[in-house]
């Protein structure tokens, strides 16, 4: 599994890399959700299945949309995604689909992995969330809902 943690960590680095050059916000974009399906799968490659589907349900797919929905009525003109803008988003995502293959026909993660992982369930997630950790987590969500606002009201006309 080192094998696919590093491959992945390497994903994850080119791609976020790959953000900070482009010159459209929509393929940053593109290349910023690559990014975090990378993480996601450095994740699961150590072990943390439930912290990798929250990764991919709620980064890259809420967060992201959030994004691009702020982009696009922010600009002037609409965003131009031709074919080239597909062709380095694919190729990483294609690395990743590459890496998660290997991961799957080779087995189970590493007993070392097994032993120094300890496995935690949605239900001690949800019961840290609502206890100790209640008001970082009602802290959290007003920061997305005030993110949400100044979209809506930036977006605005």
């Amino acid at each position: 599994m080192e094998t696919v943690l590093a491959g992945a960590g390497a994903v994850a680095v080119a791609a976020t890399a790959l953000v900070f050059v482009q010159r459209e916000a929509v393929h940053a974009l593109l290349y910023l959700i690559v990014s975090l399906f990378a993480l996601a799968v450095s994740m699961l490659a150590l072990g943390a299945a439930f912290v990798a589907a929250l990764e991919v349900i709620v980064y890259a797919g809420a967060i992201m949309v959030l994004f691009v929905f702020v982009v696009m009525m922010i600009g002037s003109r609409g965003p131009k995604v031709g074919f080239k803008a597909w062709i380095g988003p694919a190729l990483l995502s294609c690395a990743l689909l590459g890496l998660l293959a290997y991961a799957a026909i080779r087995g189970s993660p590493d007993p070392y992995l097994k032993s120094a992982v300890a496995e935690i369930s949605p239900k001690a997630v949800g019961t840290a969330l609502l206890g100790p950790y209640g008001l970082a987590s009602e802290i959290a969500a007003f920061l997305l809902l005030s993110g949400l606002v100044s979209a809506y009201r930036i977006g605005h006309k």
